[in-house]
């Protein structure tokens, strides 16, 4: 049987090293590289062309999804497991958006993490436990649509979208994302069109409305 070969990326060396300890001792599972960074990430991926990446980078090295999808469209075959915080539940939505096909939170035992692993190496989603009944309840909100309008959103236009909820204007998030506000207009236009709103102050009641908004200018 072939070994399962996993990526780890997180900014903590305790982080990967309790992972890769975790890993390594599991028959066909092989922990092939690690990456502090989303560059590191980036390149590993490239060069490994792992099975399962786990993903552990805060929230900003995530940059709202881009990174998932940038390494899902340089290796389409990879399965990428988000391994993160669980109180953003804008985060959890837009990581799957963007590709993802787990999501654990942060503390998950051993029980949960090594089942994770081998089921999305067999093509299969996870979630952790507490949240899926968050995931399910946004999603069945028939009242705002809001849950389901994010999911429509690529991650470059959620992290646009964050921004606006954190009260930026479009000059500063420009600034902040590399990018002419010409693009930004371009992105808050689709923004506004998936959501079904018409100003940028709708679009950010209703991001905050599922947690965004926490991005710090």
């Amino acid at each position: 049987m072939t070994a399962v070969r996993v990526v780890l990326a997180d900014s903590q060396p305790v982080v990967r090293g309790g992972l890769r300890a975790l890993l390594s001792v599991e028959p066909g599972i092989t922990v092939v590289a690690e990456a502090a960074t989303r560059r590191e990430l980036t390149r590993e991926v490239v060069l490994a062309r792992p099975d399962v990446v786990i993903v552990g980078l805060e929230p900003d090295q995530l940059a709202g999804g881009a990174v998932i999808e940038e390494l899902v469209r340089s290796t389409p075959r990879v399965a990428v497991l988000v391994f993160a915080a669980c109180d953003d539940i804008g985060s959890v939505l837009a990581a799957v958006r963007a590709g993802a096909r787990g999501y654990l939170c942060k503390g998950a035992e051993h029980d949960e993490i090594v089942p994770a692993v081998r089921a999305l190496a067999a093509g299969q989603l996870v979630f952790g436990a507490p949240i899926i009944p968050r995931v399910v309840g946004l999603l069945a909100d028939s009242h705002s649509g809001t849950a389901s309008s994010l999911w429509n959103l690529t991650g470059r236009e959620r992290q646009v979208l964050d921004l606006v909820a954190a009260g930026l204007p479009n000059s500063a998030i420009a600034r902040r994302l590399g990018l002419a506000p010409k693009t930004i207009s371009n992105h808050l236009s689709a923004i506004f069109g998936k959501l079904r709103v018409t100003d940028r102050a709708a679009a950010a009641n209703q991001a905050r409305g599922i947690g965004l908004g926490r991005a710090i200018a």
